[in-house]
């Protein structure tokens, strides 16, 4: 089982170069790429449709070349990668459009690193929207649905996953919270797709904000989940610190994984990491990380 951990952090503050060395020295074998950063959240929520996406198709291919070039030295491989999100702005047709194109693209990068899953946050109509579902539904069928041929042609598996909201300083669930309503979307996009295009991300720290047992909420989604955020919190916010450091059960995380069969890639969303400690501590802590990881992995296929 090989272990992986999220670029985002990392390469912004120590660079590509410095900071992929770092990940393998860690004992990683893999990243989550944060692809994410090529258009804020912020920016999307302004409705801002410029990023570097942007950029020419050969301009873009080439830093994507680099990239990868230079993780092939390190002996580092891209498992998965995290797309811009929201990747749904209620009432702004120009950013949904735009957004389609940059999914598009990030689809196409995934392709040339050999990268085999994307995820993309599924689409949700806000907190005062919650209740209706089927206007949810048919956004989110309509809009992964047109994601289907590039899917195809570059051999990526969009995941899905399990996301949350807040309300006057409160925690609210949100799309794919409901572990079976997640379980339905991923059945229902690959039946449109014909084959396996949609899977699911497994957040640890979403389901620990939200209350919900992480054994059985892993046994609901099963076989569906291929890739995981990993991360811990103190039950309050989305945190994005290292294991034992919040709230989240371990013992009952590790008897879930182990008993969906899940022989995938471990890999962790700690990009607070980078924020917490001095940069000299940095490469202790990832490797502190990549510990506990292979630890993780250790029990679950013992």
């Amino acid at each position: 089982m090989n272990i992986s951990v999220q670029t985002g952090g990392i390469l912004d503050r120590f660079g590509m170069e410095k900071g992929l060395k770092m990940i393998a020295d860690a004992g990683f074998d893999a990243v989550d790429l944060n692809m994410d950063h090529g258009l804020p959240g912020s920016n999307i929520h302004k409705g801002i449709c410029e990023s570097v996406f942007d950029a020419p198709h050969e301009e873009r291919m080439e830093r994507v070349r680099v990239l990868k070039e230079t993780a092939d030295k390190y002996g580092i491989s891209f498992y998965q990668a995290h797309a811009p999100f929201p990747s749904y702005v209620k009432d702004d047709c120009n950013m949904n459009e735009y957004l389609i194109e940059v999914l598009e693209k990030c689809i196409e990068a995934c392709g040339y690193l050999q990268c085999r899953y994307l995820i993309i946050h599924p689409m949700f109509l806000g907190y005062d929207n919650q209740m209706d579902k089927d206007a949810e539904w048919d956004v989110n069928i309509e809009r992964y649905s047109r994601l289907i041929p590039a899917l195809k042609k570059y051999d990526v598996i969009a995941c899905l996953e399990n996301m949350f909201t807040g309300h006057r300083k409160k925690i609210y669930e949100a799309i794919c919270s409901d572990f079976n309503e997640a379980a339905a979307y991923i059945d229902e996009l690959n039946g449109i797709a014909g084959e396996k295009r949609f899977a699911f991300c497994f957040d640890t720290g979403h389901a620990l904000l939200l209350g919900k047992d992480i054994y059985n909420s892993l046994l609901q989604v099963g076989e569906r989940i291929e890739t995981f955020h990993i991360h811990d919190n103190d039950g309050i916010d989305d945190q994005h610190i290292a294991p034992y450091t919040g709230r989240l059960d371990w013992d009952r995380f590790i008897k879930g994984v182990k008993e969906i069969g899940f022989k995938g890639t471990l890999s962790f969303e700690t990009f607070n990491i980078c924020n917490i400690y001095d940069p000299e501590l940095i490469p202790h802590a990832l490797k502190l990380i990549a510990e506990t990881v292979k630890m993780f992995a250790r029990r679950i296929e013992g």
